[in-house]
């Protein structure tokens, strides 16, 4: 009789279950389709999330010019390798030098989008576009240079650090001595306290030696004065 009720049970679960899925099914004869016209609605309706990351590039400003200063930093935390910097040296109107960015090259075949280039630029240079199309048939193709664009001319002379005030300049300079001073006093402390300590220690081994000196050289003189006395009894033969 058991049987025939697990029997029956089963079936209950297996109609229920099913009328679930249809019911899944039926609901989605009647949901309205939403069919992305591509490449069609490319400039239309196609809308790409702004956090995409689909590729990374330089940020330029309205009058050409990139926030990258070469340092580094994207190029040594990225995992894969993907960044490659090289960097030239130039001269400056006011006669210094300067390191400066020759060529940015990026593998987006490489590339594991993890952001870790654009979350620790320190100045904030780099981005992720969300232009999705970049399917190319060769892989050297892949290869992109960053800083593409051509350089503006007539590049602005870096402004002249201001002269800082003579008076708190002084002030500075007698802070440093002063605590230089105090540096090399207490240094000084330190030797003297250590070379004070070591005397003392000296000065205990002296005095822990000198009983045990002193009761040898008792011992020594009585046993010449026992062996003195016993040649002077000894009679001649």
């Amino acid at each position: 009789m058991s049987s025939v009720k697990e029997y029956f049970k089963s079936v209950g679960q297996g109609v229920k279950s099913l009328l679930s899925g249809m019911a899944v099914t039926g609901k989605e004869f009647v949901t309205p389709k939403i069919t992305e016209q591509y490449p069609e609605n490319r400039n239309t309706t196609l809308k790409i999330a702004d956090r995409f990351r689909a590729e990374l590039t330089l940020k330029y400003d309205a009058e050409g010019h990139h926030k990258c200063i070469a340092c580094g930093i994207c190029q040594m935390n990225c995992p894969n390798g993907t960044i490659q910097l090289e960097t030239k040296m130039v001269d400056l109107p006011n006669g210094k030098k300067k390191k400066k960015l020759d060529k940015y090259l990026y593998d987006l075949g490489s590339c594991t989008f993890c952001m870790l280039c654009v979350t620790t630029c320190p100045q904030d240079a780099l981005e992720f576009s969300n232009d999705f199309e970049q399917a190319v048939f060769e892989r050297d193709k892949l290869i992109k240079q960053l800083n593409y664009r051509p350089e503006p001319e007539g590049e602005p002379e870096p402004a002249p650090k201001p002269a800082m005030d003579p008076e708190k300049l002084a002030a500075i300079k007698a802070e440093a001595l002063k605590k230089a001073a105090a540096i090399k006093a207490a240094k000084a402390a330190e030797a003297a306290k250590a070379a004070g300590a070591a005397g003392a220690d000296t000065v205990k081994q002296d005095e822990a030696k000198a009983p045990a000196e002193i009761k040898e050289a008792g011992e020594t003189k009585a046993t010449a004065e026992v062996k003195d006395a016993g040649d002077a009894k000894t009679p001649e033969a």
